[in-house]
């Protein structure tokens, strides 16, 4: 039963890849390396511990780059903790209503500096076994 809910999780994922554009499908170029990736499988569970869906998610073997190579410099936008505090200072202040929210494929959502070549998901099925993934954004790249 897992192991169907495992591949709709894995093809969820490619779903949501495909429509961000994070890769276009390329020959490697000469004197360039393609990185691994690795899929990383996760139970999001409900409150009471039952299982709410099953999470895939598609990961760049960043940990295979060399920096001053493969990349230059890493960079994460993070929020700092006094910006987090003052907001919240100001929403009670105004008596404004505050709400959460997730923002599905965040790390979708950025661009990369140099370019960065990935060896195909292995979910992912090719015409032509040949090429290769580059990279336009993904998750776990020294970048």
């Amino acid at each position: 039963m897992h192991d169907e809910q495992w591949k709709s999780a894995i093809n969820t994922e490619l779903t949501a890849l495909l429509k961000n554009n994070t890769w276009t499908m390329t020959t490697l170029p000469p004197h360039k390396k393609a990185i691994g990736c690795k899929w990383v499988f996760k139970l999001k569970l409900h409150v009471d511990g039952s299982i709410e869906r099953h999470n895939a998610r598609l990961v760049a073997k960043g940990f295979t780059q060399t920096e001053g190579i493969d990349y230059i410099d890493t960079f994460s936008p993070v929020v700092k903790m006094t910006t987090v505090r003052t907001f919240m200072a100001i929403v009670a202040a105004q008596k404004w209503s505050l709400f959460q929210l997730d923002v599905n494929t965040a790390f979708l959502h950025g661009d990369l500096n140099e370019e960065v070549y990935m060896q195909p998901p292995p979910a992912l099925a090719l015409d032509q076994p040949d090429l290769v993934c580059k990279l336009q954004r993904l998750q776990t790249i020294q970048s």
